[in-house]
């Protein structure tokens, strides 16, 4: 409050409720002090109609019995009226006889304050009281129509575009457009003859927007996309195996112990096949990788299996593809529906080009699953910022990334990596690989791995931005659960926001072919 305020108060009782019709003298002399200009307040008749259509979006603040702030709000099916519509037409000449119960936007009427409580952030209460009204009914948006009454003094010089744009970046204040920038709404675009009578606007205005992001379009009572998502990751023991039944024994192992936590998904590492090549010839390791191969459908139809008999998602790790004319390195996505997806690796390390002749992939895409949109990154690619950024672009949630490294250092290049593409992408990101050794198998004869999982850097994260991570070297799982709904609260409310601040007037980066 002002200091140089009088108050027959010894001190505030301040109420944030919903309007009734005894308030109306005390909204009706605020509006007269608030717009003279504009033809002051509400007749009683319209006052009365407001709160008989909507009366849960009719909101106020009392202080010690007296209304000193309001807000007024209606439903609209905003697909009728577009971006072109004007005030009276949208508020039913203020009578709210346009009120849609069935619509999905909240409108926004009015917000008006008792100039001797400026300065009280009254007016952010009002706001934030409509925000959770918003969400509590399941609206997608709120738009409003927002005066700019600074433009007057810079009518001469600039377009309300460009003097918009000035507000936007704290050139100039704006009392009215300032103030529901701070608020987190944003212009949609600049719309003329909104309010004729606004003479101080010049009958300008910019039609702005909140968007709701727990928007939910239709509930689902059954199978619905999930808000906390249960991961589990194995970090996998390099043993010697003698048969594929060998292999899928300890697969089985790892994906029942998951399962048995309830997780959604689980991980396994880059390469988890790599002790059936001890099979084959040493000493020629593209003839012994290729060999690998040979098991690689089968090892798939058997995950898909696993996937439907435990009902949960496997990411199976990954493993060699030979058509006879190049090999690949691909990572499987087993859903628990039976369906299945693949990524390739794109980018292939010196010595997996030398020893085994692995040539790279050419995509990179989402997945939609039963518990959001993933992306998944084979080791060495998650090194290449450009495509969990592309990633991203198309909704990515979490980054799932198998990878196999031999030694400490390598290893670190895979998690400080992988750390940093959950901050700048406002994702999640699991890493998992395997530990032990292979003795009787080249070029994948020593591992080093520490599975965990990252999160982005903020309040609703852990304070290290690490949800789990296992036990170095050691074999194991590791079970998180992540909150899909924070990265939601993050992209819009962050103390930082990556995504939404990219200055894509001067870069962008695109998929060429």
């Amino acid at each position: 409050m002002p200091e140089s305020r009088d108050t027959e108060y010894d001190s505030h009782r301040l109420l944030l409720r919903n309007t009734c019709l005894a308030d109306y003298d005390d909204i009706h002399l605020i509006m007269e002090a608030v717009y003279p200009n504009l033809d002051g307040a509400w007749s009683r008749e319209q006052f009365e109609s407001q709160i008989q259509r909507f009366p849960e979006g009719q909101i106020c603040i009392e202080d010690n019995g007296r209304v000193v702030a309001a807000a007024i709000s209606l439903i609209v099916d905003y697909r009728r009226w577009g971006d072109r519509h004007k005030y009276w037409e949208i508020t039913g000449k203020g009578f709210l006889t346009t009120h849609d119960p069935d619509g999905d936007t909240l409108y926004g009427v009015d917000v008006f304050v008792d100039p001797e409580y400026r300065g009280m952030r009254l007016g952010r209460r009002l706001y934030d009281a409509r925000k959770e009204l918003c969400e509590k009914l399941n609206l997608r948006a709120i738009v409003a129509g927002g005066r700019i009454p600074g433009y007057a003094r810079y009518r001469e010089e600039m377009s309300p575009q460009q003097y918009v744009e000035l507000v936007k970046s704290h050139e100039v204040t704006d009392p009215v457009l300032t103030f529901q920038l701070s608020n987190d709404f944003h212009v949609r675009r600049i719309i003329n003859d909104y309010l004729p009578d606004d003479k101080e606007s010049h009958a300008y205005a910019t039609l702005l927007e909140w968007i709701n992001i727990y928007y939910e379009e239709k509930e689902t009572l059954i199978g619905a996309t999930k808000q906390v998502v249960r991961v589990g990751a194995v970090q996998w023991q390099m043993r010697p195996l003698k048969s594929l039944d060998e292999l899928l024994q300890q697969v089985e192992y790892f994906v029942d112990a998951v399962s048995g936590y309830q997780a959604d998904v689980v991980l396994f590492p880059e390469f988890f096949n790599g002790p059936l090549m001890g099979q084959f010839n040493q000493d020629n390791t593209a003839e012994a990788v290729r060999h690998l191969a040979d098991y690689t459908d089968t090892l798939r139809q058997e995950m898909v299996n696993l996937a439907l008999a435990y009902n949960i998602n496997i990411i199976a790790g990954s493993m060699p593809e030979y058509d006879g004319r190049e090999l690949r390195n691909v990572s499987y996505l087993c859903r628990r529906d039976g369906s299945w997806d693949k990524q390739y690796k794109l980018h292939i390390t010196p010595d997996e080009r030398s020893y085994w002749g692995l040539k790279g992939g050419d995509k990179v895409r989402i997945f939609e699953t039963d518990f959001g949109k993933i992306g998944i990154l084979i080791c060495y690619d998650v090194e290449f910022p450009e495509l969990p950024r592309l990633l991203a672009d198309q909704g990515l949630q979490i980054l799932f990334v198998p990878f196999w490294t031999d030694t400490k250092n390598a290893y670190l290049r895979v998690r400080r990596c992988a750390q940093a593409r959950a901050i700048e992408n406002e994702c999640y990101v699991v890493i998992s690989g395997s530990v032990g050794n292979l003795p009787k198998v080249e070029n994948m004869d020593m591992q080093y791995s520490q599975a965990a999982v990252f999160t982005p850097s903020d309040f609703a994260f852990p304070h290290d931005a690490v949800a789990a991570e296992a036990t170095p070297n050691t074999e194991m799982t590791l079970i998180a659960d992540l909150d899909l709904d924070n990265l939601k609260e993050l992209r819009t409310h962050g103390a930082v926001r990556n995504l939404v601040d990219r200055r894509l007037d001067l870069y962008e980066v695109r998929w060429k072919r």
